[in-house]
């Protein structure tokens, strides 16, 4: 796998774990940066008066959040410039049409239910892991016009 961090936006902490041991069983080495919420990740994301950007490989985002939903998150993370051509996975329970459909609206590369069964969940895993770290070309390699 490419040796980019991985920010898991997560406030499940079974969740956390079981994702965490999906991406080990996949062999998915990337260190993988938890925030528990929304607020988290955009101070991680976009800095702060301590602390310089963080820039990850990937993004795994989960709709339910505290203090700033993931919807909310998505949509900041693809208005700003700095951080619009990094992937976002929304990796969510949420079966709701309406969170989908707003989460491609606002930038979503990929939407994923958290399967209840870990065998499928940890194949789903895999999978993104492979597609998102391996395979995928981001944006960011390249130059963009302006």
């Amino acid at each position: 796998m490419l040796s980019g961090k991985i920010l898991l936006v997560e406030d499940n902490e079974d969740d956390v774990l079981l994702t965490l041991r999906a991406f080990k069983q996949n062999k998915i080495a990337n260190e993988v940066v938890v925030v528990t919420d929304g607020l988290q990740a955009l101070d991680m994301l976009f800095g702060t008066e301590n602390k310089k950007p963080f820039k990850p490989a990937l993004i795994l985002l989960d709709l339910k959040l505290p203090k700033l939903g993931g919807l909310e998150v998505l949509k900041k993370i693809n208005e700003n410039k700095a951080t619009k051509g990094t992937p976002v996975v929304i990796l969510t329970t949420s079966n709701e049409e309406d969170d989908v459909v707003k989460s491609y609206e606002f930038g979503a590369n990929s939407y994923i239910r958290k399967p209840v069964d870990f065998d499928r969940f940890v194949e789903a895993v895999g999978q993104m892991g492979l597609y998102w770290l391996v395979l995928n070309e981001p944006m960011r390699s390249y130059k963009t016009r302006t």
